[in-house]
C-alpha cells in the first residue's frame, strides 16, 4: 500500500521557529522527566512492554529526547525526531548513544508496517484536525500487526492560540484540544483498536490531561 503524500499545515514554519525558541527553556524547566509524572510513567512503561520485540519504535515529535532514552533503557530499539532542530540539538547532546532527526510527523512517509510502536507524545496538538486524521492514517500502516500507537494530548473543547509559553517565551502556535471520543473516531478510523485510555485532571498545560493506547488489529480494551 502506497500512502499519499500529507499536505503540511500552512503555519508548519513558524511552529518550528516557536519550538525552537522555546526549546533552552524547555530543557532547562525539565519538562521531559517521566519521574515527576508517575500516572504518566505508569503508561510509558505498559507501552514499552507491550511493544517489546515488535520492532523498531519511534518517537515522534521526541524533543530533547528524555522519553526516548526512557524507551531505550527498557530495551527498545527506539529512535526520535522532532520539528525543531534546536530540540534536536539538545537531544543528541543529552543523548549521544541514540538516533535523532529533525522531520515533522508530515514528512515522515513511513514504510508500511516497519514499527513496533509509534509515539505522539504532546507532539502532535498543533496539528490541524483534518491533518492529524492524515497522520493517524499514516502510522496506522506503519506499525506491525499488533504494533501500538500511544498518544498524549491537552483536552477539550476547541483550541487556543498561543502567544508565550515554556516560562514567558514569545511564541506563534495554535494548541487543538480534543475530547477522547472524538479521538477514538480518528483512531478507528484509521483501522486501530482501543487498548488504554487514561485521563487525569491536570497538566502543565493547565488543561486535562489525555493519554489513549491503540493497536493494529483487533484485540481487548481497557479502560484505566
Amino acid at each position: 500500500m502506497t500512502a499519499s503524500r500529507i499536505e503540511p499545515p500552512a503555519d508548519l514554519d513558524t511552529v518550528r521557529t516557536s519550538y525552537d525558541r522555546v526549546a533552552d527553556n524547555y530543557v532547562e524547566m525539565n519538562l521531559g522527566d517521566l519521574t515527576t509524572y508517575p500516572w504518566l510513567r505508569t503508561a510509558i512503561d505498559g507501552f514499552a512492554a507491550a511493544v517489546h520485540g515488535l520492532g523498531p519504535v519511534l518517537d515522534v515529535g521526541c524533543g530533547p529526547g528524555d522519553v526516548t532514552a526512557y524507551l531505550a533503557e527498557r530495551g527498545l530499539d527506539v529512535s526520535g525526531v522532532d520539528l525543531s532542530e534546536r530540540m534536536i540539538e539538545h537531544a543528541r547532546r543529552r543523548h549521544p548513544g541514540l538516533r535523532f532527526a529533525v522531520a515533522s510527523a508530515t514528512e515522515l512517509e513511513p514504510a508500511e508496517s516497519s514499527y513496533g510502536g509509534i509515539l505522539g507524545w504532546w507532539s502532535l496538538f498543533n496539528l490541524p484536525r483534518d491533518v492529524l486524521s492524515q497522520v493517524l492514517q499514516s502510522f496506522a500502516r506503519a506499525l506491525v500487526p499488533g504494533g501500538h500507537l500511544i498518544l498524549g494530548m491537552h483536552q477539550g473543547d476547541g483550541e487556543r492560540v498561543r502567544t508565550e509559553a515554556y516560562g514567558g517565551v514569545p511564541v506563534a502556535w495554535t494548541t487543538y484540544l480534543w475530547q477522547p471520543d472524538d479521538l477514538w473516531a480518528l483512531l478507528a478510523a484509521a483501522g486501530l483498536a482501543p487498548v488504554a485510555d487514561l485521563r487525569l485532571s491536570e497538566s502543565v498545560a493547565g488543561v486535562p490531561s489525555l493519554v489513549l493506547v491503540a493497536r493494529r488489529g483487533p484485540g481487548p480494551g481497557v479502560t484505566l
